[in-house]
């Protein structure tokens, strides 16, 4: 299947504001390309792209004083099958584990394995460790927390989706990853686009997507405990610790988003391009 993504965002600052954008799509993904997937400022700004400490394409400006929009529009390849579920995956021993996966074992600013590491034990101790237990993780998330989207808070904590039981695709992400963390499996948040593919229509606007992946078997994984079962059509954008790491923008200094637009929408088979642009 092929995909036509993007967004539009518009920042009002009352100063120049420096900005680091997390709005690349994965490095993972840049093969599928069918054209090319360039930020766009509606303003003059001198912007250059720099690879952080999670291996996600990061973008620096400066944003002038007044409205900035920022947009991109591509096209991109996607098998168009389902998220893998890996039953047979097994669980690493913490001390035959990659040194570069030991980080997402810790907690971190939304993931408070301190508090929720009894709580881990005692309700998924008594499961096989491996997939089976991350499935258990994923189905008591799902089940626990009720998605209201007018509930968003960007500063609840997974502590905070435990005890409040409501929020956004991002909470559930950060309570599913931490219980994993808590029970000795790396997990990673991971944010991108993510279409109602497969899936009844949404009249709603469309927003990015957070979901998480574990460390299984020797490979990344993806799950996600906000939809509970196989998804297409996703593409990555970033992956970190937890929402710190990939927040669409990090401003140092006064700016209010004051206008957001995704889109993520399947192209017609009569409009497909052929080929990727490497």
């Amino acid at each position: 299947m092929q995909i036509k993504a993007g967004y539009t965002l518009r920042y009002t600052c009352p100063q120049p504001t420096p900005m680091l954008l997390a709005l690349n799509i994965h490095p993972s993904r840049r093969q599928d390309l069918l054209t090319p997937q360039v930020l766009s400022f509606s303003q003059q700004v001198e912007a250059w792209d720099y690879t952080d400490g999670f291996g996600n394409v990061a973008t620096r400006i400066t944003a002038p004083a007044g409205d900035l929009t920022i947009s991109t529009e591509f096209e991109i390849y996607d098998s168009g099958l389902p998220d893998v579920v890996p039953t047979d995956a097994a669980q690493h021993h913490i001390r035959d584990l990659p040194d570069e996966t030991l980080v997402y074992l810790l907690g971190s600013r939304y993931c408070e394995t301190d508090i929720l590491g009894s709580f881990a034990w005692s309700q998924f101790g008594h499961i096989p460790p491996g997939w089976q237990r991350v499935a258990a993780v994923c189905a008591f998330v799902h089940n626990h927390i009720r998605f209201d989207y007018q509930l968003a808070d960007r500063t609840r904590s997974a502590w905070g989706g435990y005890t409040q039981r409501v929020g956004v695709c991002r909470d559930f992400a950060h309570l599913a990853i931490t219980l994993c963390r808590c029970l000795n499996i790396p997990a990673r948040y991971c944010t991108g686009y993510l279409g109602d593919f497969g899936m009844p229509y949404d009249p709603g606007p469309m927003d990015f997507s957070a979901w998480f992946e574990v460390y299984l078997g020797g490979h990344w994984y993806t799950a996600d405990a906000r939809h509970n079962k196989p998804r297409i059509g996703r593409v990555l954008m970033a992956i970190g610790r937890d929402a710190t790491d990939v927040a669409l923008s990090t401003q140092f200094g006064p700016a209010v988003l004051s206008g957001f637009e995704v889109v993520s929408l399947e192209v017609p088979e009569g409009s497909q391009r052929a080929g990727a642009t490497g």
